[in-house]
């Protein structure tokens, strides 16, 4: 594999079991193990924002051993031991993601999405290793995951049951 070009330098570093992960300045994302590296992948459009938005909040671990890429414009997941893309979520059309604005809450990441004329509910995305989550989301395709004995379901899988 290969490392990226002589005089280029890390924006962001995010330390990952027995290795990093480097968002580069030049949009090359790799993971090494501190001898070689492991994987890479480019970032598209990366020359347009990362020098006006930095690397603030980019790389955003989303558990499983999935990692998503946040840039303004398309987030997309990760393996980290492949770096197989599992799944992307475009912004919606007028509107940018905020990845520097991301908060974490429980397995959910909620991440800004401003939009033009809209409530402020639709200025949040929550997302987790699965996808963009949603009332009654049906993970890849597969079937929804069974009721933990003794635990109510509200049917909010962002609050806990009043």
């Amino acid at each position: 594999m290969g490392t990226p070009a002589a005089g280029h330098r890390p924006v962001v570093v995010l330390p990952a079991r027995a290795e990093a992960i480097t968002l580069w300045d030049d949009g090359l994302l790799t993971a090494t193990d501190g001898r070689t590296v492991r994987w890479h992948r480019a970032l598209p459009d990366a020359a347009e924002w990362l020098p006006a938005h930095g690397g603030a909040g980019v790389l955003r671990p989303l558990g499983h051993g999935i990692l998503a890429v946040v840039p303004p414009r398309r987030v997309a997941a990760y393996r980290t031991a492949d770096v197989d893309l599992r799944w992307t979520l475009p912004a919606r059309d007028g509107c940018a993601f905020r990845p520097g604005g991301a908060l974490r809450r429980g397995l959910a990441l909620l991440l800004a999405q401003p939009c033009p004329d809209t409530a402020w509910t639709g200025r949040l995305v929550a997302l987790d290793d699965l996808g963009r989550i949603t009332p009654g989301r049906t993970p890849l395709g597969s079937a929804p995951p069974a009721p933990r004995p003794g635990h109510r379901d509200a049917g909010n899988s962002l609050a806990p049951p009043r």
